[in-house]
């Protein structure tokens, strides 16, 4: 047998097993009663993503949205991930999350010295970003303002250790 009959054979025998397990799978779904068959929806369904280049030189690609890759289908999530950009400035980090649709009685953000979380509702619109910052701030003088759909936080880098989390109010 050559090299190739057996990949042949290989190859075969794996896409028969894809087609064994698609068909398993329909017989499953069509063996349900029909209110377990339905599919919970929740929409909309939003993934994009960002690439911008560091000043290292460095691409950098964000993703967000309610879609996240999975190894088999993707995670979908009710809240969606707000585009969020992350200004480092010299002595401070400004945050820009847009997050249209909402007011600033809706959102809440809370910092520790690393991180900052963001949440949002109203109606059917949710928000949800947690911001691992890349150095430590103080979260006391966190300022958070919101305006025409997006909102900013400015936060100063911390010099010294210690403290605990804050919750920052949105002007």
């Amino acid at each position: 047998m050559s090299e190739f009959d057996e990949w042949w054979k290989r190859t075969r025998r794996f896409f028969e097993e894809i087609d064994r397990l698609i068909d398993e799978m329909i017989r499953e779904s069509m063996s349900l009663p029909p209110e377990e068959r339905r599919v919970r929806r929740f929409g909309p369904y939003v993934y994009g993503f960002s690439m911008t280049i560091g000043p290292d030189g460095i691409p950098r690609i964000r993703e967000w949205g309610n879609i996240k890759p999975g190894v088999i289908r993707p995670h979908i999530t009710e809240e969606l991930e707000p585009f969020t950009d992350v200004i480092d400035e010299r002595d401070k980090f400004k945050i820009v999350i847009d997050m249209p649709g909402v007011e600033k009685e809706d959102i809440n953000v809370e910092a520790t010295e690393d991180v900052i979380e963001v949440s949002a509702r109203r109606g059917d619109r949710k928000y949800y970003k947690r911001v691992v910052l890349p150095e430590k701030i103080r979260p006391e003088t966190a300022k958070a303002q919101y305006k025409n759909g997006v909102l900013t936080i400015t936060v100063e880098k911390l010099e010294k250790k210690g403290g605990r989390g804050f919750t920052v109010k949105v002007e």
